[in-house]
């Protein structure tokens, strides 16, 4: 179970502080997936960043089965089990797909174990196997790359900061398809930062951030319709 309580975030602007996140309390039981949304520089991206580690709030606490992690490093949070997929996936020159999936197992795998990944988010793995990890990827297939080595890590908890973002289509029913698959077969929580509706349709619960704070919060059967009837009228974000 992930935990935050009265967490706030603050950055320095001219001779004061600019309130990013402004005391957000969150629960997210186990193998729960939460979809959290909202408008532009609502702050959504930056409490992604907080679970995962790489930034530090500037008060509350966050806790991870029970224990304090507010001043746990990015690192120390992966091995606890929290990952974290970025908007951008980075590209690795000279680094194969193979060795990046194997490196994100921890373990010897074999090459067909790496394969079976590639497999699991609809990438033919004779294909992408020994390519290398760089500029010659698309976006779409640099997600589910990325997508694939989260599986391999097998970790409690998966944060993915708007997967949609750059994505083509076709990619993107695919990257649909892959979450509903890791919400029904995996034992992990899943939070996912997205405007997409049909990534809100996915989700057991929505959450919507607006200004730093929680407007709206509950099952996705109760947020996502008030969501669509308050379209245009933006009455969570006020």
């Amino acid at each position: 179970m992930l935990e935050l309580k009265n967490v706030s975030f603050e950055v320095p602007e001219g001779n004061s502080e600019k309130g990013i996140l402004k005391d957000v309390s969150i629960t997210i039981d186990d193998k729960k997936f939460l979809a959290i949304t909202g408008p532009n520089g609502g702050g959504k991206s930056t409490l992604a960043k907080i679970i995962a580690g790489i930034y530090k709030p500037t008060s509350g606490k966050i806790y991870f089965d029970g224990v304090d992690i507010t001043d746990m490093s990015i690192t120390d949070r992966a091995k606890a089990g929290i990952s974290f997929a970025f908007q951008q996936p980075v590209r690795f020159k000279g680094i194969k797909v193979k060795d990046l999936i194997k490196l994100a197992a921890g373990d010897n795998i074999s090459v067909s174990g790496a394969c079976d990944y590639l497999s699991e988010v609809g990438l033919c793995a004779r294909e992408y196997i020994n390519r290398d990890v760089d500029a010659s990827l698309s976006g779409g297939e640099l997600k589910r790359i990325e997508i694939a080595t989260i599986i391999a890590r097998g970790t409690k908890l998966c944060v993915f900061d708007e997967p949609e973002a750059g994505i083509d289509l076709w990619s993107f029913k695919n990257l649909i398809e892959v979450f509903e698959k890791m919400h029904k077969e995996k034992d992990t929580s899943i939070i996912i930062i997205s405007h997409q509706e049909r990534i809100l349709n996915i989700a057991d619960e929505i959450l919507v951030l607006a200004n730093g704070e929680i407007r709206a919060q509950g099952s996705k059967d109760k947020i996502l319709p008030e969501l669509l009837n308050a379209a245009g009228s933006c009455k969570f974000y006020q």
